[in-house]
């Protein structure tokens, strides 16, 4: 009887046996064999994509496609993520001058795309990309998750392969909530905050770390993974809530003398985010250990009502294009009357929501299309102003004024 030439499986024991010239290979071994190729091509893509490095002015270029404005951070971002990749491609070469890798830190308020700005970096790159709420992180020993869960996702997002991963880019966001809750000794540890700062230092700078295989907490028993951070860079976000302030005080410390009325002046007080120094992050409550591994700090500008109407439609993946497409699937064309999308663009305003609020008022709006057009039959479904507007004020969003208000 025929036989599977890879696992010896017979023809009766199996659902298909594929017939070769000399051999037989069954349906499991089959997607086996389908599996591994994608991954040897899969990695043989990201290494020639690594290899044949896009240029600072490229990098940005694919992050113009997906994000609006930010011209600044997106500058800063390619340059770094440039910088490190071309490091890694030139490691090992005998040389006096060792590299080092530039970690990068985005101070910017909810919503001005920090998140967007890594994933698609990563999406770019091909490499495995985790993302970390610091919020979740506490000290070791205490109720949390250890700063090691941050490479248990990143292992994952690379199936389990360490050297894959120890090329990836790691995005802690809400960096800015493990500031030190203040100078004063205290009785208590603060173990969500500087003693995370303090674990974060080794990932930072580069040292092999004993990673839980399955995530979770550290056992004794427990066999270990080992992960060198050297070459995996850490991009940091936070919105840093009132650091304006810490700025403004800082500028003002500065201005001594007869040219403190032009100095003055000459300070954008609508956007005191693009002053930001690492001085200020210290006085925020970050230890100077931490800033000095996050050499790379970048800005975020708030977005103004053009640039929430540019995110509304004009990115390859804006939230209207995806709207369409659904419907486009349904066989259903899709259109928006530009009062509704000015609308919505005010509505975000209001709110204080940033580019989150919008994606959040179009499913309002949208709620009902979405759940009776598919049944209608009908080939072209326009959403006007005024439905738009009765959506909206039939959905409570006061609610989400006042939560908005609150912060």
């Amino acid at each position: 009887m025929n036989k599977c030439s890879f696992c010896g499986a017979k023809e009766n024991e199996v659902k298909v046996l594929v017939y070769g010239l000399d051999g037989y290979i069954c349906e499991n071994c089959a997607e086996q064999a389908a599996k591994i190729v994608r991954e040897a091509l899969e990695r043989k893509k990201q290494d020639s994509k690594l290899h044949d490095l896009p240029k600072p002015k490229e990098i940005k270029e694919y992050l113009d496609q997906y994000v609006i404005g930010q011209d600044a951070a997106k500058i800063a971002l390619s340059v770094a993520v440039y910088n490190h990749y071309k490091r890694l491609n030139h490691r090992g070469e005998t040389d006096d001058v060792e590299l080092e890798k530039s970690n990068i830190i985005m101070v910017g308020s909810t919503g001005t795309g920090k998140t967007l700005l890594a994933r698609t970096i990563a999406k770019m790159l091909l490499v495995p990309f985790a993302m970390v709420d610091a919020t979740v992180l506490t000290e070791a020993g205490y109720v949390g998750e250890d700063v090691e869960s941050l490479l248990a996702r990143l292992l994952q997002a690379a199936d389990g392969d360490v050297k894959l991963a120890e090329k990836g880019i790691v995005f802690i966001d809400e960096i800015d909530k493990i500031a030190r809750k203040g100078d004063n000794p205290s009785i208590t540890r603060d173990v969500s905050g500087e003693g995370v700062q303090q674990g974060l230092l080794k990932l930072l700078e580069g040292s092999i770390v004993n990673v839980p295989p399955q995530g979770g907490r550290k056992h004794p028993e427990q066999q270990f993974i080992q992960v060198d951070t050297r070459n995996i860079l850490f991009i940091c976000g936070g919105a840093f809530d009132g650091i304006e302030k810490r700025i403004a005080q800082r500028l003002n410390t500065h201005v001594v003398g007869f040219d403190a009325s032009r100095n003055a002046a000459r300070l954008d007080k609508s956007n005191m985010m693009q002053y930001i120094a690492p001085m200020d992050l210290k006085s925020f409550g970050l230890i100077p250990e931490i800033i000095g591994r996050l050499p790379v700090l970048t800005h975020l500008e708030p977005l103004d009502r053009t640039a929430l109407r540019s995110i509304l439609t004009e990115p390859k993946n804006s939230i209207v294009k995806q709207y369409i497409k659904m419907f486009e699937i349904d066989g259903v064309k899709l259109t928006f009357e530009d009062e509704v999308l000015d609308y919505v663009v005010d509505k975000a305003i209001e709110f204080g929501l940033g580019a989150r609020g919008l994606r959040s008022l179009i499913e309002v709006v949208m709620m009902t299309p979405m759940y009776e057009v598919p049944s209608t039959g009908v080939k072209e479904y326009v959403v006007t102003l005024d439905f738009a507007r009765k959506q909206v004020e039939n959905a409570n969003m006061s609610v989400l004024k006042e939560s908005s208000e609150d912060k």
